[in-house]
């Protein structure tokens, strides 16, 4: 991809030449754009893909991806911002063209570190998702020869005679049994569905129905990206070295994978006294089960240092008040202060940017915990709802005080793996809510959103150190919807790039 200062000169392709360029109204993104375009249609391109992306991940914390809601706002979503997001459309050129140019240009600002590349992955996986449950069935073959994936859908005399095995091992029912495809997918590449005994094997290959093979097509896709961004960080330096860019693509990667809740403007606003009160009140339920943990057994392993300790440091604990609390803390189960100071101090100075690299580590978000260093057995950290047992989890919000209604809707998110919804749930019944007017992607947005509300909007004063009485519950209107929540959104968005137009015109 080539880019210039004046206006992209629009390439004069036929009808016939445009459509094979662009097949399909989704990809794989196997090959990258060569054509020129301009520094403009650059950073347009780049900022309506990021403002899709977020989409995404709004919707997705605020409805239960699939349903017919969350189909209907992203595709109004994808619509408004020009993107290509169904077949049969007359002229889709562009509308995919600009698909395929915006992905790539996200690469570049996306690749540089484990976070970002995590936080991309999953957004592009949930739009692929979306695209491909909205295919028609005529088109998937197609699709899949066309991205390079040896899944072949078998004939209904094949279909015949693994009837009664298909059925039983992928739990369709009869009336779904006539109407659904199945393909035939080498063995290596059903693993996840071998494992949880939901497929039919036989001579190698595995027989997937339709329904499931969109988790085999995600598998795909999210390995191949993954791969594909560790190439371009290796060739980002030649990239960066091009004062055009390097502007945009750092404002990009620094600004949009949500707010990071480090301690700015928070330091010392809580003092040691609050935190057992605060962790009944305002914690998430993944902090509230590490202080309880912590309180009970006076230790925390390595992984539950980490994610709590950030978390108290992102809700305004200073560095003093953190070594006070963890040593006081270790010392009641017997810890030898001089071991404390030589084996834990360093750590937790570490993560206040004060040792080594002299990096201030912030906050761990609801992706990070979810997807990466799952706890074992001894471990408190982790995602209750991603990482807990259902039964344990069931006793957990009975213990919490959670309806029996409220917890049978709590563990059917959490069946169908839409753990955030499920935290955000948790969070309206806590604080008697309908409505809590926020997706949730952050511990510490939990913890703020929470006091906002307990305090009429007000942030936690430091003053407050007295055992405070029970607060009535507030009774609050339902304050927005998803469509209002992706208005200000959006409106934030444009707010932001507003700078971005300076790269370029100075």
């Amino acid at each position: 991809m080539q880019f210039s200062g004046g206006r992209r000169k629009k390439l004069g392709l036929a009808g016939d030449q445009r459509n094979a360029c662009y097949p399909h109204s989704l990809q794989f993104y196997l090959q990258p754009p060569t054509e020129n375009i301009s520094l403009i249609e650059f950073e347009n391109l780049a900022i309506d893909r990021v403002k899709l992306l977020k989409a995404v991940e709004n919707l997705g914390v605020s409805y239960v991806k699939g349903t017919e809601q969350y189909q209907s706002k992203l595709e109004t979503e994808i619509r408004r911002l020009k993107f290509s997001y169904r077949e049969n459309l007359e002229d889709e050129y562009e509308p995919r063209r600009r698909d395929h140019i915006s992905h790539f240009i996200l690469r570049l600002a996306y690749c540089q570190s484990e976070d970002l590349r995590r936080w991309f992955i999953q957004q592009e996986m949930d739009l692929l998702r979306f695209r491909f449950n909205i295919l028609p069935k005529d088109k998937i073959q197609n699709f899949l020869k066309d991205s390079h994936l040896q899944f072949e859908a078998i004939s209904d005399e094949e279909k015949s005679l693994r009837e009664e095995e298909i059925i039983t091992s992928s739990s369709l029912n009869e009336a779904q049994w006539e109407m659904e495809s199945v393909y035939k997918i080498p063995f290596a590449d059903a693993l996840d569905l071998f494992r949880g005994r939901k497929v039919y094997l036989e001579d190698g290959f595995a027989y997937v129905p339709l329904k499931d093979i969109v988790a085999i097509i995600l598998n795909e896709f999210r390995a191949k990206l993954s791969k594909a961004l560790a190439l371009t960080a290796r060739s980002l330096p030649a990239v960066q070295s091009d004062e055009r860019l390097q502007p945009l693509l750092n404002h990009l990667s620094h600004s949009y994978t949500g707010q990071d809740y480090s301690t700015q403007g928070n330091t010392g606003k809580i003092s040691l006294d609050q935190i057992d009160s605060l962790s009944t009140k305002s914690f998430p339920p993944c902090m509230r089960q590490l202080h309880k943990a912590l309180r009970e057994n006076h230790h925390l392993r390595h992984g539950g240092r980490m994610q709590y300790g950030l978390f108290l440091k992102g809700i305004g604990l200073t560095l003093e008040q953190a070594l006070q609390f963890w040593k006081q803390e270790f010392i009641r189960g017997k810890m030898d202060p001089d071991k404390f100071d030589r084996g834990y101090s360093y750590n937790i100075r570490h993560s206040f940017g004060k040792e080594g690299k002299r990096t201030d580590y912030t906050p761990f978000s609801c992706l990070k915990i979810i997807l990466t260093n799952p706890p074992s057995q001894g471990d408190y950290h982790g995602c209750p709802f991603r990482h807990s047992d259902p039964e344990l989890l069931k006793q957990k919000l009975q213990s919490y005080k959670i309806s029996p209604g409220g917890i049978n809707q709590i563990l059917d998110l959490v069946k169908g793996t839409h753990y955030q919804v499920a935290c955000q749930k948790y969070f309206e019944m806590i604080h008697n809510v309908d409505d809590c007017g926020f997706s949730l992607s952050h511990p510490n947005q939990f913890f703020l959103e929470s006091q906002r509300l307990l305090n009429g909007g007000k942030d936690n004063k430091k003053e407050s150190t007295q055992p405070e009485t029970p607060q009535p519950k507030p009774s609050v209107q339902k304050l927005k919807d998803a469509s209002s929540a992706l208005a200000s959104l959006n409106s934030s968005l444009e707010m932001d790039m507003e700078g971005l137009e300076d790269y370029f015109s100075t």
